[in-house]
């Protein structure tokens, strides 16, 4: 027996909320053209996408974690750097909240696995770098002789990423400061 599907009244449809368009959609509805059109200007959907990453990348914004690492000395000086610079960064309503690279990709159908795949890609290379960072620290005698370096590397990685999500969620550069304190503790 073959079950009839009860129509969703107009009402009730119109309540439920609007799912969002992806990355483009808002870009592509405010110029009143078809994301097709956006896509091939770029040549394709992940294209665009990597040229808005770039973009975003280079801003002042994106940038602060490799200025800390490049302009202090110490790991412990650089670490506080970035976790209050993603505080003030992450929550400034003058912008989206949170981080580009950390969160555009969270939930992708199976078309937009190269974007996540470029995202992580990202994502692992900084984990990569704030290793590297961790590595000389211990060599220069700045960590406890039994510090983990990869497990530092992974915590403050997932601490960041952390802040970011709740930057997304609301909270505020004094909610996040408290939090880079906080992770401050384990250096």
């Amino acid at each position: 027996m073959q079950s009839k599907r009860r129509p969703v009244p107009r009402s009730d449809r119109d309540r439920r909320p609007r799912q969002r368009c992806g990355y483009c959609g808002d870009l592509t509805t405010a110029m009143g053209i078809r994301p097709g059109s956006l896509y091939k200007a770029f040549g394709d959907k992940q294209s665009l996408f990597r040229e808005v990453v770039d973009s975003y990348s280079a801003t002042p914004n994106a940038a602060f974690v490799r200025r800390a690492l490049d302009e202090t000395y110490t790991a412990r000086a650089a670490f506080d750097r970035i976790l209050h610079d993603a505080a003030c960064i992450y929550a400034d309503p003058s912008y989206p909240p949170g981080c580009l690279i950390i969160t555009a990709a969270t939930n992708v159908t199976g078309q937009d696995a190269e974007i996540e795949a470029f995202l992580r890609n990202i994502r692992n290379a900084n984990l990569q770098t704030f290793r590297d960072r961790f590595d000389t620290a211990g060599k220069q005698g700045e960590l406890a002789p039994d510090a983990d370096p990869a497990a530092l590397a992974n915590f403050f990685a997932v601490v960041i990423q952390g802040m970011s999500q709740r930057a997304r969620d609301g909270a505020t550069v004094d909610d996040l400061r408290r939090v880079a304190d906080l992770a401050m503790k384990t250096l």
